[in-house]
């Protein structure tokens, strides 16, 4: 129990230190991603670096089994190096014993990896969208240049006086004419704001009057307001209610939206069944890595110079396996057939490394016996 206590320990602690240094990189690379609305809608730099937060749960399922691969390769070739294994060994450690504890550490890994991946990514991501289609009602405005009529759409023509630097609209003019039925609708209002409710863009005037002209009876309607909306046309023709991506579906939503009678069509529902396969598999690539890697660095004879050679066969593994996982995904996404080869890409890893650790042991078994 102490060696495990003390190998689970060093192992996890590399595991948190190279899982930190791989997030920092990706969250730096990401943030890249969103300068735009730094400098196009100006933004701020909180804003910035919520929403590259929001989007990193994500990128947990290719850190963290990476992380768990080189935390496991960096301490257990250490060990070899102060010939710790080779002392564990001669005191009768079996390698499926040795490799105990990072195989416990692995599916503690996995078992936060499937719940970060059935509700908190998916929840982060939803948030994100959400917060990007905010600050997309702030860059619209900088189309709406001051002191001219600025075309917002088909039939709507919008006068600007004055921008301020948060977004705040005064001295607004805006001649509605969409509806070709009845006469256009112009509307002046002291000061006016850009929001976005429902994937709608929106415009909400203040202190204004909304002004039309009767061609019938030829008189001018003129309607005092405190506060008035008026919806800006699309940009395209697609529906003003964005349906949910399967990658931000929680696993509960997924597993209804699968089912044959909840609606959606057989497209759809294949999609989402394989981003519901993916969720549940990819947690196990991690002990599956796991094993892999523990399975190459424990097996065969031991050198205090280093693995070297061991190393770059398990992260040569551990590349192709990842590659196998990465394209059977995208293969289950246009045909059923990628499904099991996903599961393949799961068990034969961890069927193989097991029968190769347990025979080990077994060879082990023999050689005590003989020296008895």
């Amino acid at each position: 129990m102490i060696i495990d206590r003390y190998v689970f320990k060093q192992t996890l602690v590399a595991t948190l230190f190279v899982t930190a240094i791989l997030s920092v990189l990706v969250f730096l690379t990401q943030s890249l991603r969103f300068l735009d609305l730094v400098m196009e809608a100006g933004v701020s730099g909180m804003t910035l670096w919520i929403q590259t937060l929001l989007y990193m749960p994500g990128f947990f399922e290719i850190i963290l089994p990476l992380g768990t691969v080189a935390s496991i390769l960096f301490i257990y070739n250490r060990m070899m190096i102060d010939s710790e294994l080779v002392v564990l060994r001669a005191l009768g450690s079996s390698p499926l014993r040795l490799a105990r504890p990072a195989l416990v550490l692995a599916v503690i890994l996995g078992a936060f990896l499937f719940v970060n991946m059935g509700w908190i990514a998916p929840l982060c991501k939803a948030q994100a969208i959400n917060l990007r289609q905010e600050i997309s009602a702030k860059m619209t405005t900088l189309v709406f240049r001051e002191g001219i009529f600025n075309e917002a759409g088909s039939g709507v023509m919008v006068y600007i006086r004055n921008r301020d630097a948060e977004g705040n609209l005064s001295g607004l003019i805006i001649h509605d004419g969409r509806d070709t039925a009845k006469p256009p609708i112009t509307i002046i209002a002291g000061r006016g704001q850009l929001v976005i409710e429902n994937g709608v863009q929106k415009v909400l005037v203040y202190n204004g009057a909304r002004q039309q002209l009767d061609h019938e009876s030829g008189t001018l309607q003129n309607l005092s307001f405190a506060q008035y909306t008026v919806d800006l046309p699309e940009k395209s023709s697609s529906s003003n209610i964005r349906l949910a991506e399967p990658s931000e579906r929680s696993f509960g939503d997924l597993v209804i939206k699968s089912r044959k009678d909840s609606g959606e069509n057989a497209k759809t529902r294949r999609l989402l069944r394989t981003e519901m396969q993916k969720r549940v598999l990819t947690p196990f690539l991690v002990p599956a890595y796991a094993m892999t890697v523990l399975a190459i660095m424990l097996l065969g004879s031991f050198d205090r110079r280093g693995q070297s050679k061991k190393i770059l066969l398990a992260i040569a593994a551990i590349v192709v396996l990842q590659i196998l996982f990465l394209t059977s995904y995208n293969l289950a996404k246009q045909s059923m057939i990628g499904l099991p080869f996903m599961l393949l890409t799961i068990l034969v890893p961890l069927i193989l490394s097991s029968t190769v650790m347990l025979r080990g042991l077994e060879r082990l078994s023999i050689k005590r016996g003989l020296q008895t």
